[in-house]
């Protein structure tokens, strides 16, 4: 199974209208980043939103695991990088890793699964070869 390399998928600030009751930012503004990140891999891989609306066709996310492993204060600087792990046939399994940009450490983590569909016929459909050939620049080459 190949490996793939990361891409920078976001870059913004921690606003503190983001921040929760304990003065950290919320799980909301979390999953908020990352879905940004999430639209920005996909158009990479060729699914822009254009492209999904044009063909009638979405993603949907079957499962998502995150980790939350250092506090984000108002006034963070946040990226978020996004590796594939998996392209299946219908699927695409990736993570994205939060980092504060100040000081590299990571933040948070997030691992999902998209699954590709057909909106009309409302029913999961093979992803198109282009996403493939897409993400075939994605591969280490070592």
């Amino acid at each position: 199974m190949p490996t793939y390399r990361t891409l920078e998928t976001y870059r913004g600030v921690a606003y503190p209208w983001s921040m929760d009751h304990m003065g950290h930012m919320n799980v909301a503004s979390y999953t908020a980043r990352f879905d940004e990140a999430t639209w920005h891999f996909l158009a990479h891989l060729g699914l822009t939103p254009s492209f999904f609306k044009d063909n009638n066709r979405g993603a949907v996310a079957a499962d998502q695991k995150t980790q939350y492993e250092r506090e984000v204060n108002a006034g963070g600087l946040l990226h978020v990088t996004t590796e594939l792990r998996e392209l299946g046939r219908k699927s695409i399994h990736f993570t994205h890793r939060m980092y504060d940009s100040e000081n590299g450490e990571r933040v948070a983590t997030t691992d999902l699964v998209g699954v590709y569909f057909d909106t009309a016929a409302r029913k999961s459909i093979a992803l198109p070869d282009s996403v493939h050939e897409a993400a075939k620049t994605l591969v280490n080459v070592e």
